[in-house]
């Protein structure tokens, strides 16, 4: 069985092409499918696949008995719009004990552009929920997320590798905090009501800003979530006519199509007469049309740019990544060591089958001569000589097979295992 693993992420693909490869939750299960019916069952039969997508990482796990790396690539480029060579020149494939690696260490956050933070662990147990509800998730890949959530759980209580992480939503305030000297005199808007919309507006929020409006499609989703911070909700449908109101606008929705755009916010700062507007841009794809960076009085961060800010304080953390890369050593080896005993599996199998045929045609002839009133002791003798010839009968062929010295490596491998002494 071979597992391998195909990624971009924020350290290898610049953000407008992370944004041709990300998948909604709600798009995994057909995605999937997609996948995995693209294999072919003749081949790849019963191909296990995983999707994890967030805003900083789209990756493609998958295990079968062939691995097929190129055809994942292919695939992958072809759903995205983009050529094969231009996804492989900022993509990374790996395959067995580095793929294992790589879903420990994600898992962990030692691979996040937030050293430890814990967001991506619930990130990747979503991603295997959706795998497990549309069918594609075999007992390969659930024993690799499995063995990655147990690893990362270990190295976050053996180690201090989230101390002190800065988040990308506290980055965003500290940034804003820049801006303008006090944020309690901000009205700040937020686009969106995920989860990362949920943790901006905790950081925010106790700044007591001046005024929180929550905008969502979902009325009601908004509504629930500013009612926690004391805020109001309103539609989409009426950002553009009000977007002048805000003096930060952090915005992170599913939505394949940037929500505000150039026009809206020249609009915007024409009636604010120039005031400054802080914008965040946490969505992949981007919400906010990257020109509006170029406006003189606005102040927008992508989640690339917030890289630098959320590194600060990951030098002292060093230690505590050389304790986890220990733990999670041990992790891959012993996946790979369960990984390879499933490559037995089907010879186990093969041998109890071949063994209940002997069994079966050994009890079949001791009946028959019970039946003939044959003595009970003439009989078990008959059934163990018939039943030691059979197990032997191959082995004894082998040996006497072949030349020297394929004759000499046949007996050092049957005495390993017809001569070993009890213990």
């Amino acid at each position: 069985m071979s597992v391998w693993a195909l990624g971009l992420n924020h350290t290898t693909a610049p953000l407008d092409l992370r944004g041709r490869f990300a998948f909604a939750l709600d798009q995994i299960a057909p995605t999937l499918h997609s996948l995995r019916n693209s294999f072919g069952s003749h081949r790849h039969p019963q191909v296990e696949a995983a999707i994890i997508s967030t805003c900083n990482r789209t990756e493609i796990y998958c295990a079968s008995e062939h691995m097929a790396l190129d055809h994942t690539v292919g695939w992958l480029a072809e759903s995205g719009g983009v050529a094969p060579a231009l996804l492989r020149s900022h993509a990374y494939t790996l395959h067995d004990d580095a793929a294992a690696r790589h879903a420990f260490r994600v898992a962990s956050g030692l691979d996040s552009m937030v050293l430890g933070e814990a967001q991506i662990l619930g990130q990747m147990k979503d991603a295997v929920r959706a795998a497990e509800t549309a069918g594609a998730l075999g007992s390969t890949l659930n024993q690799l997320f499995q063995r990655s959530f147990a690893v990362a759980k270990e190295v976050r209580t053996a180690t201090e590798i989230g101390a002190h992480s800065i988040s990308m939503a506290a980055a965003s305030v500290r940034l804003a905090s820049q801006l303008f000297e006090d944020l309690a005199k901000t009205r700040v808007l937020f686009v969106g009501a995920g989860e990362m919309i949920d943790l901006a507006a905790t950081h925010f929020a106790a700044r007591r800003p001046k005024s929180i409006v929550v905008a969502n499609r979902t009325l009601e989703r908004g509504e629930k979530l500013a009612t926690r911070f004391g805020g109001e909700a309103m539609r989409l449908a009426e950002l553009p006519g009000r977007l002048a109101e805000f003096d930060i606008v952090v915005s992170c929705t599913a939505s394949t199509l940037p929500l505000i755009g150039l026009g809206a916010v020249e609009r915007a700062l024409k009636q604010r007469k120039h005031r400054p507007m802080f914008m965040v841009d946490l969505a992949v794809p981007r919400d906010i049309e990257p020109e509006v960076q170029k406006l003189e009085d606005v102040y927008l961060y992508t989640v690339d740019d917030l890289a630098q800010v959320v590194q600060q304080g990951q030098a002292s953390r060093q230690a505590a990544v050389a304790q986890a890369e220990v733990i999670i050593d041990a992790g891959v080896q012993s996946f790979m060591h369960w990984l390879a005993q499933r490559g037995t599996v089907p010879l186990i199998q093969q041998l109890n089958a071949q063994a209940d045929e002997w069994r079966s045609l050994e009890l079949a002839r001791a009946r028959k001569l019970l039946a003939k009133g044959e003595d009970i002791e003439t009989v078990l003798e008959a059934l163990s000589r018939g039943l030691t010839h059979k197990m032997l009968h191959g082995a004894m062929a082998e040996l006497h097979a072949g030349d020297n010295a394929a004759r000499e490596q046949t007996a050092q491998t049957l005495s390993r295992l017809f001569l070993r002494k009890e213990r």
